[in-house]
C-alpha cells in the first residue's frame, strides 16, 4: 500500500515506525527538516522538505498514486486542506486529524466528508473516549473494548493478597467451576509473557484479561481489585480534551470543571451549563480541598502540561481520591503507571495513531490496539468458511507460542473459549499475539 503521511510529529513519526515494518511504500512531509533527519535514521521511509499544502509537494509525493494520504500535522487547517487537495489529485482514501469540537458535533452544518475527506479524527475526542472508558471500567488501568463491550481486555495490576498471587494458570483455572476470563498475557519488569499452563502469577505482576459483561465481577474478586461506584468527578484543565469530557461525562456523573484562565471558564461555564465550572489553579491543594476533594471519586488532569497533570494526580491520590487519570505529553511516561501510583496515563497521540493504524489495517483482519510498553498487538479476526482455525478446537490448532485467543463474538454474544472450543465460520476472534508471530498468526484466519 502507498501511504503519505502529511506531518512528522508524535502521530506521524509513530504510525511511520509500525507501518514500516510491514512493507508499506511510506512517504512523509514536514516543514521541519530535523524531524525528517530522524526519520530517515530511523524509519524505513522516503521523506520530502515542504508545506503539506503546496501542490508541488504533494506532486513530488506522487499524491495521485496514494492508497492513503493521512495529514497528521499540528494544524487544522493545512490538515483538512491537504487532505481536500490530495483527494482532488487522486489520493484513493484520506484522513485528517482535526482539533475543533464543532467538526464533530454541528456535521449537519458542515459535513467535511462531503467534500472529499474520508475520516476526521479528533485526538481530543479519541483521548476523552479513553478516559471515559477507564472511567466505566474503573478498576482497571488500561481497557480496550471489542463490539461494543461484548468483550473486553482490562490491565490489572495484581496485589499480594490477590487470591491467584503464587497460583499457575492450570490452579486458577480450576479455582472456578464456570471461567468467565482467561490471562492473554503478563507484564512483569519489562517482559511480556504469554502465559501456559504452568505460568506462575506474581505479586506485582500486571496482568491482561479477557472478559465479558457477564464476567466482569469475577475478575475483580480473583484479581484483588474492586470496583469503585463514582459520582463526582473533578476535571483539571479547559482544554479542548477536558471539554471534551465534560460534554460527555455530566450526562451521567456529577461533574466540577477546574481552569485557570478566567475567560476561558467563563467562555466553558456558558457552553455547559450542567457542569459547575470554577476558577483557580488546579494545583492549588487548599482551593481543591475546599471544593470536595475528600467527597471526589475521581479526578481528570487534563491541561496542557504533563507535569502538572501528574503531580495533581499524585496529590489527589494522597488525599484519597480512589481513581486518578493522567494526560501526558511524553509517551515514553505511559509505561510508568504502575510505579508512580497513579491509576492510568494516557496520550491523545498514541490515541489518535492507534486509531489511525485500525483503519489501516482493517479488512481480513484489524489490529485494534499497540499497547505502549507491551510488544503484543491485539487482533480481531473475521471467520471465513474456509479458514484453518475452524477445522479443530482450539486446543489442536497448534497456535504460535507468542498468541492466545482471548474471546470469540458470536451472535452478538461474548465468549470465553477453553481449549475444547470449537471456532466456527462467522464469529470474531480476539486475539492477544506478540509482535514477532502476529503474522504468523493471522495465517490461521486467511480465506
Amino acid at each position: 500500500m502507498k501511504i503519505i503521511i502529511a506531518g512528522a510529529g508524535a502521530v506521524g513519526t509513530h504510525l511511520a515506525n509500525w507501518l514500516s515494518r510491514e512493507s508499506h511504500d511510506i512517504t512523509i512531509i514536514d516543514h521541519d527538516q530535523d524531524r525528517l533527519v530522524t526519520i530517515d535514521s530511523n524509519v524505513d521511509a522516503m521523506t520530502i522538505f515542504g508545506e503539506v499544502t503546496d501542490f508541488s509537494i504533494l506532486e513530488r509525493a506522487r499524491v495521485q498514486e496514494a492508497d492513503l494520504f493521512i495529514s497528521v500535522t499540528s494544524v487544522e487547517e493545512a490538515n483538512i486542506l491537504s487532505a481536500l487537495y490530495a483527494k482532488r489529485l487522486g489520493a484513493k482514501k484520506t484522513i485528517a486529524r482535526i482539533s475543533q469540537m464543532q467538526y464533530l458535533t454541528d456535521d449537519h452544518i458542515l459535513n467535511i466528508r462531503d467534500l472529499g475527506i474520508d475520516e476526521l479524527i479528533s485526538p481530543e475526542s479519541l483521548a476523552a473516549r479513553e478516559v471515559r472508558h477507564l472511567i466505566n471500567t474503573n478498576a482497571a488501568s488500561e481497557s480496550i473494548e471489542f463490539e461494543n463491550g461484548k468483550i473486553t481486555l482490562l490491565g490489572l495490576d495484581i496485589d499480594e493478597d490477590a487470591s491467584i498471587a503464587g497460583k499457575t494458570m492450570s490452579e486458577i483455572a480450576s479455582m472456578s467451576e464456570e471461567r468467565h476470563y482467561i490471562v492473554v498475557a503478563i507484564k512483569r519488569e519489562g517482559e511480556t509473557i504469554i502465559p501456559r499452563g504452568d505460568t506462575t502469577v506474581n505479586p506485582n505482576d500486571h496482568l491482561f484479561v479477557v472478559t465479558h459483561s457477564e464476567g466482569l465481577e469475577q475478575v475483580l474478586e480473583v484479581t484483588g481489585r474492586r470496583k469503585i461506584k463514582i459520582s463526582n468527578i473533578i476535571i483539571i484543565g479547559g482544554s479542548r480534551t477536558g471539554r471534551h469530557l465534560a460534554r460527555k461525562l455530566s450526562k451521567n456523573f456529577h461533574v466540577k470543571l477546574v481552569e485557570e484562565d478566567p475567560e476561558k471558564a467563563e467562555e466553558i461555564a456558558s457552553q455547559f451549563p450542567e457542569v459547575m465550572v470554577l476558577n483557580f489553579d488546579g494545583t492549588d491543594v487548599e482551593k481543591l480541598e475546599e471544593e470536595g476533594l475528600k467527597n471526589t471519586d475521581a479526578l481528570v488532569a487534563v491541561t496542557g502540561n504533563s507535569e502538572t497533570n501528574v503531580l495533581t494526580c499524585l496529590v489527589a491520590k494522597d488525599r484519597g481520591v480512589q481513581k486518578t487519570i493522567a494526560m501526558v505529553e511524553n509517551i515514553e511516561y505511559l509505561s510508568l503507571t504502575q510505579s508512580i501510583g497513579i491509576d492510568s496515563l494516557i496520550n491523545k497521540k498514541l490515541a489518535a495513531a492507534n486509531f489511525i493504524y485500525r483503519y489501516i489495517r482493517r479488512g481480513d483482519f484489524v489490529t485494534l490496539s499497540t499497547i505502549h510498553g507491551i510488544d503484543s498487538e491485539v487482533m480481531e479476526f473475521n471467520v471465513g468458511d474456509k479458514c484453518k482455525v475452524t477445522k479443530s478446537p482450539i486446543k489442536d490448532l497448534h497456535l504460535p507460542k507468542g498468541a492466545l485467543i482471548g474471546g470469540v463474538i458470536r451472535n452478538q454474544k461474548g465468549l470465553i473459549p477453553k481449549g475444547d472450543f470449537q471456532i466456527e465460520t462467522g464469529d470474531k476472534v480476539v486475539v492477544f499475539a506478540k509482535n514477532d508471530c502476529a503474522k504468523k498468526i493471522a495465517n490461521y484466519f486467511r480465506n
